[in-house]
């Protein structure tokens, strides 16, 4: 085994605290902090395989058809069949679907009455959004029958996002999917168009009758693109190179009072949060070979959708500062601006061909 390389010289002095701190007294657009140290000049291996990534950092807003966005409205075409879900929908009756406006109704009110008591107006609306609970619990199950109209999850215009690399002539990637599990997240569907070619909008596009979910209902939000650099989660790596992370992390994790088991992924490898590009995080699944079904050509990650904007270090090393805000978002669960949850708290990876984005895609729960 070749030795464990020493510690790289060019490290901010101090924890890493210390270099977040500087960077929070800066009055700057929010950015990632710098790593607190450049784990490619102490492991030369890892310099081939870096890779940029461009995080969106979603943040509540309004946006409009011509923004890059988060749950905003799309700009589609008035002649294009809206996408619809053919496949079946059924669900528990513990946890009935909602209607999406009545989602929406009860996100506004916790973000209206947030600090202060709900009004009695308020209970009642949410009591009849969500009745407490009978038991014995009934173990009947919804079901809807017929097509289900899909949601807008993301719209990402190339002038924003530097790592989306469109088909020839295509400038924009829409994102969208059926609010229901397909069978334990929603399933998705990506078109490219040209943002230029579209020139009589959809004003009113279908909504689906219910949501699984709360969390299948992203909130709308506007994008700041940061573009950063990325390295393989461990599992991608060599045993060797594995091993020698794992020793050199030790005092590194134990400056920071963190796992010297996860340092190198939560804090050194790759972001949390929505991103395009970059490297995928592998904690619900393991690695393996991904190949596109129509020329076999090994696909990459497009996309991150993610349940949170933190990561997994005690010390949050990848908020961007300066931080969105003093305090949780209203109505939302952290800093999770979008709203959206996948599964338990994980993220959903979308896996393209790079010989053509335009070949079916892969989805993944990571």
């Amino acid at each position: 085994m070749a030795p464990v390389p020493e510690l790289f010289v060019g490290r901010p002095r101090g924890p890493l605290s210390e270099a977040i701190g500087k960077i929070e007294a800066m009055n700057v657009t929010p950015v990632t902090p710098p790593r607190p140290i450049d784990v490619a000049a102490v492991f030369p291996q890892l310099a081939p395989l870096a890779r940029t990534a461009t995080r969106l950092h979603p943040r509540p807003g309004a946006p409009t058809r011509h923004d890059s966005s988060i749950g905003g409205p799309l700009l589609w075409p008035a002649e294009e069949p809206w996408p619809q879900c053919e496949e079946p929908h059924v669900v528990d009756g513990i946890n009935p679907a909602q209607s999406p406006a009545d989602l929406r109704l009860e996100r506004r009110i916790f973000a209206a009455s947030h600090g202060r008591d709900l009004t009695p107006e308020e209970r009642e609306t949410l009591e009849r959004i969500r009745p407490p609970r009978t038991y014995p619990v009934r173990l009947a199950v919804q079901s809807y029958d017929g097509p289900i109209a899909m949601l807008p999850v993301a719209q990402l215009y190339v002038r924003d996002v530097p790592d989306l690399s469109p088909p020839e002539g295509k400038d924009l990637l829409q994102v969208l999917w059926c609010p229901f599990d397909h069978p334990i997240m929603p399933r998705t569907l990506l078109f490219w168009r040209s943002a230029a070619a579209v020139t009589d909008i959809l004003d009113t596009p279908p909504e689906p009758p219910a949501v699984q979910f709360d969390g299948y209902l992203p909130a709308p939000c506007v994008l700041e693109p940061e573009q950063i650099t990325e390295y393989p989660d461990h599992l991608e790596l060599s045993e060797e190179l594995r091993e020698q992370l794992r020793q050199w992390s030790v005092p590194q994790a134990a400056q920071e009072d963190m796992n010297t088991e996860t340092y190198y992924d939560c804090v050194l490898s790759n972001a949390p949060g929505w991103k395009v590009g970059g490297w995928p995080a592998w904690d619900a699944a393991d690695p393996s070979p991904r190949h596109c079904s129509e020329c076999g050509t090994g696909m990459e990650v497009l996309m991150t959708i993610a349940t949170f904007e933190e990561g997994d270090d005690g010390g949050n090393s990848w908020s961007p500062h300066p931080h969105p805000g003093a305090g949780p978002y209203p109505g939302h669960r952290g800093y999770n601006a979008t709203g959206v949850q996948i599964g338990s708290g994980y993220r959903q990876h979308l896996f393209v061909c790079p010989a053509d984005p335009e070949h079916p895609h892969i989805e993944l729960m990571t």
